[in-house]
C-alpha cells in the first residue's frame, strides 16, 4: 500500500538525521534518488498538501519515471493501468495507481490481491470478448469495446475508500461531537441484460462490491456464461467464497429476488415492462431499487450539421450490435426537406453494403441476432412499417445474409415516419433506422420531449447556442452533441428519464456509491459530570 511507501521514506529520513548530522559527505549519505517515485507516488495518491519542498519532490519522481527510472512493481502498475510512463503525470498517480495500491489491503488475502492488480492478462480478455460473441452474437471487436466500458468502472470503484469517508464536525456544541459514515446494504441484487452480459454485470459488480457488498448477479438466460465466467475470474482473483454469487433462471428467479426478505437492493437493466414491474415489486417488498428500462433514442440534425460525420455516426449507432443496444439510435429526427433527401440518399447507399455475417469472422459490422424469435420479431416490426405508410428504403429482410443458417437480418432504413407509427413509437431494439422529418429544430425538440421514453438523445449542429438550447430544454437523461451514444464514462452516473428509469439513483459514478451504501451518523459525548434532565429538543448552544 502506499502507506508502506511513505513508511519506507521516513525510515531512511531518520537514519539520516541520526547519524549523518554535520558528518555526511557524497560518499556516506544514503542514495535516495531511487525513492523518488515512490515518494511522488505516496504524496499525490494519499492526498498530502503539496508546498514548496515536496512539490519538488512530485516533480523530481515525475522526472525519473518519465527516463523509465522507476521500481518495477510500479512499471507493472503502469501497464496494468494502461498509462504509459513516458508521459506521466500526477493524475496518473492520483487516480490510476493510487487507488490500485489502496484498493488491493482490502482484499482478505492481499498478496493475491496485488496479483489481480498487477495482472494485464490480454489472453483472459480475449476469452472473455469470443464467449460473449459466440453466445450473444456481437462482433468480437464489439464485444471487446463492451468489456473495456464494463472495466472502467471497475477502475473506477478502486477509489471507492475516498468517496465513501464520511463526514467530521467537532464540537458541535459543548463536548459534543458528530461524525457520520457510509456503511453498506448487505446482500444485493443484480438482474442484468442478455445484449451487455459483461459490461452492465462489471457496472454493478464494481460499485457493490468495493462499498462492502455481497451480490446475487442474474444474468439473462440467453446469455449465461459470461456470468459463470466473470464469478469464476473473481474467485481465482482472491475474492472471498459467498460474496458474488450466480443464480441462473427466468421471471421466477426474478421474482425470488425481488420478493426475498435478505435482499436488500435490486439493480436492474432491460425492458421497461420488466423495469416497472422490478421496481414496483421490490419497492413493496422494502427495497432499494435501481431499474433501467427501455429507450427510443432521437438524433436530431439541423441543417448546418456536417453530413459526412452525421452519416457515420448514424450507421455506427444505429446498426452496431445489431441494434441491440438501449443507447443504440433509431431515430433521426431531420430538419429540413433538402438536409432529409441529401441524408437518405448517403445513408441508403451505406447500408445496403453493411456486412452482415458470423460474429467471429474478419471485417463484420454485424452479427446475427440473439435469437430466431426476436430476429422474427424485428422482421415483423419492418412489415408493419410498410403497412402503416412508412417508405422502406433499404429492407433489411432481402440482405444475401438471411438466405443461411442463423438468425440473420440485415440493415432497414426507414423515410417518412410518423409520431404515430409503431416503429417510431416502440423500441424494435435491433438494425432498423426511421427517418422523421421536421421543418424546425423547436418541432425536432418537441418530438424529441413528447416520447414516452428520454434515455439518450443526441443532436447534431455547427452551432453553439443551438446546441446549448437544446441540451438545455429536451426531457432526457443523456445528451451527445455530435456524439451518438453519449455513454457517460465510469466517473459520471448513466440513466434515463421518464420510463426508460425508475428509481431515484442511476447506474455508477456517485449516484452507484450513495446506492450500495447508506448513511449513518453519530453524536458523540464523553461523560464529564452529571448534567441535569433536559426535556426539551436538544439544540447548539
Amino acid at each position: 500500500m502506499v502507506a508502506r511507501f511513505e513508511q519506507e521514506i521516513e525510515t531512511q529520513c531518520t537514519w539520516i538525521n541520526c547519524n549523518c548530522q554535520g558528518t555526511s559527505n557524497s560518499a556516506s549519505q544514503p542514495k535516495l534518488d531511487t525513492l523518488l517515485p515512490l515518494v511522488a507516488l505516496g504524496t499525490v495518491a494519499d492526498v498530502v498538501r503539496l508546498d514548496a519542498n515536496n512539490r519538488r519532490l512530485v516533480a523530481q519522481g515525475l522526472k525519473r519515471v518519465r527516463a523509465g527510472a522507476m521500481p518495477a512493481g510500479m512499471e507493472a502498475l503502469f501497464r496494468a493501468a494502461g498509462r504509459k510512463p513516458a508521459i506521466a503525470t500526477s493524475q496518473d498517480f492520483g487516480f490510476a495507481l493510487g487507488p490500485r495500491i489502496n484498493a488491493a489491503g482490502r482484499l482478505s488475502d492481499m498478496t493475491l490481491g496485488i496479483e489481480c492488480l498487477l495482472t494485464d492478462d490480454q489472453g483472459r480478455a480475449d476469452e472473455l470478448a469470443h464467449l460473449i460473441s459466440r453466445e450473444h452474437g456481437k462482433v468480437v471487436a464489439d464485444a471487446r469495446g463492451e468489456l473495456q466500458r464494463g472495466l472502467e468502472v471497475v477502475e473506477f470503484a478502486t477509489g471507492i475508500p475516498h468517496l465513501i469517508k464520511g463526514e467530521f464536525s467537532d464540537n458541535v456544541a459543548r463536548g459534543i461531537d458528530m461524525h457520520s459514515m457510509r456503511q453498506p446494504l448487505g446482500v444485493t441484487a443484480a438482474i442484468t441484460p442478455f445484449n451487455f452480459p459483461a459490461m452492465v454485470p462489471l457496472w454493478m459488480l464494481g460499485p457493490a462490491l468495493a462499498c462492502g457488498n455481497a451480490v446475487v448477479l442474474k444474468p439473462s438466460e440467453r446469455d449465461p456464461s459470461t456470468a459463470v465466467r466473470l464469478a469464476e475470474l473473481f474467485r481465482e482473483a482472491g475474492g472471498p467464497p459467498g460474496v458474488l454469487n450466480v443464480l441462473q433462471g427466468d421471471a421466477e428467479a426474478v421474482n425470488a429476488l425481488c420478493t426475498d426478505p435478505r435482499i436488500q437492493a435490486v439493480s436492474f437493466v432491460g425492458s421497461t415492462p420488466i423495469a416497472r414491474h422490478v421496481y414496483e415489486t421490490s419497492a413493496r417488498h422494502g427495497k432499494r431499487v435501481q431499474a433501467m428500462g427501455g429507450a427510443k433514442n432521437h438524433l436530431v440534425v439541423l441543417p448546418d450539421a456536417d453530413l459526412d460525420m452525421t452519416v457515420e455516426s448514424l450507421m455506427g449507432a444505429a446498426y452496431g450490435s445489431a441494434g441491440e443496444r438501449c443507447m443504440a439510435i433509431s431515430v433521426a429526427v431531420v430538419v429540413g426537406a433538402a438536409t432529409a433527401d441529401a441524408l437518405v440518399a448517403r445513408l441508403a447507399d451505406r447500408v445496403r453494403t453493411l456486412r452482415v455475417g458470423a460474429s467471429d469472422a474478419e471485417g463484420m459490422d454485424m452479427g446475427p441476432l440473439v435469437t430466431a424469435v426476436h430476429r422474427d420479431r424485428i422482421a415483423g416490426y419492418v412489415a408493419a412499417g410498410v403497412t402503416e405508410g412508412a417508405t422502406l428504403v433499404v429492407d433489411g429482410r432481402t440482405h444475401p445474409a438471411t438466405q443461411g443458417a442463423g438468425f440473420f437480418l440485415g440493415g432497414s432504413l426507414f423515410d417518412h415516419v410518423t409520431a404515430e407509427m409503431s416503429i417510431y413509437r416502440e423500441e424494435i431494439f435491433g438494425p432498423v433506422l426511421c427517418i422523421v422529418r421536421v421543418e424546425s429544430a423547436d418541432e425536432a425538440l418537441a418530438l424529441c420531449n413528447a416520447h414516452q421514453y428520454g434515455n439518450g438523445v443526441a443532436i447534431f449542429t455547427r452551432s453553439g447556442g443551438a446546441a446549448r438550447e437544446f441540451a438545455h430544454r429536451v426531457q432526457c437523461g443523456m445528451v451527445g452533441i455530435n456524439v451518438p451514444i453519449p455513454v457517460p464514462l465510469a466517473f459520471y452516473s448513466f440513466g434515463g428519464w421518464k420510463d426508460s428509469a425508475f428509481g431515484d439513483h442511476n447506474q455508477h459514478g456517485m449516484d452507484g456509491v450513495r446506492f450500495y451504501t447508506r448513511v449513518k451518523t453519530v453524536t458523540t459525548r464523553w461523560p464529564s459530570g452529571a448534567d441535569a434532565a433536559s426535556f426539551s429538543m436538544p439544540v447548539l448552544r
